[in-house]
């Protein structure tokens, strides 16, 4: 368990980091929350100190960051300059469709890659790991933003699916199914940029580390054996190659998680990338730090799952972690 446990100390300091960072970059960046009220001749500077000290901006950097880092473990995040609210529970709402888009797109892209990847090793040379090769190589060369883009103006100008957003009006009133149907129509365009942008990297990773180990010795010898390709390709060929594809799982999930941000902002999906947009421009210091260490846990999250596939998987990390 020391493994785990050193992961777990590494991830707090890595939110430390990134807290911190936050702070101090936001805080060299000239003007604040409160520049436009100054520039406002009907609002008088000692309303806009009032102001600031309500929130605590005349207070030190150190004063200020201390105060956010015991909110932070209260699970508070600091109190949004625009919504007057915790951020908290804006960022749990938006972190929710940010999940949904995010992980939905992770399965898909996952599944299409390990199956055709599974197939294409397989039988290399064939049409399909020939075409396969193709668009992933098209894919690779393309953009995400431009990806994104894309499919925003087929879905404008065809009006096969909406232009942005998560749900149509009147999604109250509609029964469950229709809620569910609505739900999926909505995530279609953001969810076919996200997986295309993502698969075409793992793939070709699925690909190479099951030809690597399908050239390897132990699965000649498995053929001068007799043994059946399909019983060489699933029970030896890959596990063989799962932990190269676990330890890709986890920076997978960075990469896709960081293009989602973008698309959702491109698509109009109400996940934290509108939010973080938002309070970039308006300078609301909080909710900014808030959804950038909000995000950061979500990652560690999914490079922490990676750590215990690979911790359960490879019997070399848990003899090391023995000594």
């Amino acid at each position: 368990m020391r493994y785990l446990a050193v992961r777990v100390l590494q991830g707090v300091f890595l939110l430390l980091g990134v807290s911190l960072l936050s702070f101090v970059f936001l805080e060299a960046a000239p003007g604040d929350f409160f520049q436009e009220m100054r520039l406002n001749p009907q609002i008088s500077p000692n309303a806009v100190a009032r102001l600031r000290a309500q929130y605590g901006l005349d207070q030190p950097f150190p004063v200020r960051y201390g105060r956010w880092l015991v909110s932070a473990v209260r699970g508070d995040f600091g109190v949004s300059l625009a919504y007057g609210t915790p951020v908290a529970p804006l960022l749990l709402v938006r972190a929710r469709n940010t999940l949904l888009l995010t992980g939905t797109a992770m399965l898909v892209a996952w599944g299409l890659a390990l199956s055709l990847g599974v197939f294409c090793a397989a039988w290399p040379g064939g049409w399909l790991d020939r075409a396969c090769l193709l668009m992933s190589a098209t894919l690779l060369a393309i953009p995400e933003l431009l990806l994104g883009l894309c499919f925003l103006a087929l879905g404008v100008r065809t009006g096969w699916f909406p232009a942005g957003g998560m749900v149509s009006p009147g999604f109250e009133d509609l029964n469950r199914w229709k809620q569910v149907g609505d739900l999926l129509w909505h995530l279609a365009v953001p969810l076919v940029a996200l997986v295309l942008g993502t698969w075409a990297v793992l793939f070709r990773h699925v690909r190479g580390a099951l030809l690597e180990v399908l050239d390897s010795p132990f699965i000649r010898a498995a053929r001068g054996h007799g043994i059946s390709r399909r019983r060489i390709l699933f029970h030896h060929a890959l596990p063989a190659a799962i932990n190269p594809l676990v330890s890709l799982f986890g920076f997978s999930l960075a990469s896709l998680l960081s293009v989602s941000l973008l698309t959702e902002v491109i698509m109009s999906w109400p996940g934290l990338g509108p939010l973080l947009l938002e309070a970039v421009l308006a300078r609301d210091v909080y909710v900014v730090i808030g959804a950038l260490t909000f995000s950061t846990l979500l990652l560690l999250a999914g490079t922490g799952l990676a750590d215990i596939l690979l911790f359960a998987t490879d019997p070399r990390i848990r003899s090391e972690s023995l000594r």
